[in-house]
């Protein structure tokens, strides 16, 4: 395989989709910087490295306003640029509100919502200096949905959808393309990082290969469409549906689904 002239940013890539997507990347002639919050990540440049790309793993907390700084000084070292980026870190919990950490709210926020916009201004700058590039930020199915049981992470992911749209339209001409990956449930380790196993939605309902999910949100992302609902019927469907029903309905089916079932 040639040198590879393309270089992509993927964050939240030790496992899942955002692992999916790293792979992608590479299999299309990037080269790779991924991050992660842990140790894994390291493992997963491994793998990566062995598609025959340079992956420059980045271990590293993106609540944090010097990890996001220091991930993007990594990743545009030695005067590089990236030509693709897909911001996917992202954390979540169930429960109601009033019953959870107060600490442990807010660096969902400042994960999925702080970090995102800091790193986006970052990687969106220099591409619109340069008149080229592509960002896909992943968002979810329940961007639509008030998060009855979910509330911190229904509401930073219909944050992560709305800033992404506005970033699509406001981009439109520059050469710089922003598009949405909205998920349905996937077969990741979210569901217990996020402590919700003991969920119907974390537990048995079914779940989307992040293989897939990741191959559409590329297939989406180098087409340059808005957004996309991946991977399954039922995930679209379920996309598809949150666009008509009434918020009051939304809420129950979130509380139904999200709620811990031994409550």
């Amino acid at each position: 395989m040639g040198r590879a002239t393309k270089l992509a940013l993927v964050t939240g890539a030790s496992t899942g989709i955002g692992f999916e997507l790293a792979k992608l990347f590479a299999e299309h002639g990037y080269d790779l910087v991924i991050a992660a919050d842990e140790p894994r990540i390291h493992v997963a440049a491994q793998e990566l490295s062995s598609i025959g790309r340079e992956v420059t793993p980045v271990e590293v907390d993106l609540r944090t306003q010097d990890g996001v700084a220091e991930l993007y000084r990594t990743a545009t070292a030695g005067a590089r640029h990236l030509d693709a980026a897909a911001i996917n870190a992202g954390v979540g919990r169930a429960g109601r509100f009033v019953d959870g950490d107060l600490d442990e709210d807010l660096s969902i926020i400042d994960l999925n919502v702080r970090s995102t916009v800091h790193l986006a201004r970052l990687v969106l700058g220099d591409m619109v200096d340069r008149g080229s590039g592509r960002v896909l930020f992943t968002s979810s199915t329940v961007a639509a949905m008030p998060g009855s049981y979910q509330s911190i992470y229904n509401a930073s992911k219909s944050f992560v959808l709305s800033f992404a749209e506005a970033l699509h339209d406001e981009l439109r001409d520059t050469g710089v393309t922003v598009t949405a990956l909205m998920p349905g449930p996937v077969d990741t380790e979210f569901f217990t990082r996020a402590k919700m196993r003991n969920t119907p939605v974390g537990g048995p309902m079914p779940k989307d290969d992040p293989a897939d999910v990741a191959r559409q949100g590329y297939e989406a992302m180098m087409r340059g469409d808005r957004k996309v609902i991946a991977a399954s019927l039922m995930s679209k469907a379920l996309g598809k549906a949150n666009m008509v029903l009434p918020d009051g309905v939304k809420a129950r089916l979130n509380r139904l689904i999200a709620r811990p079932m031994d409550r």
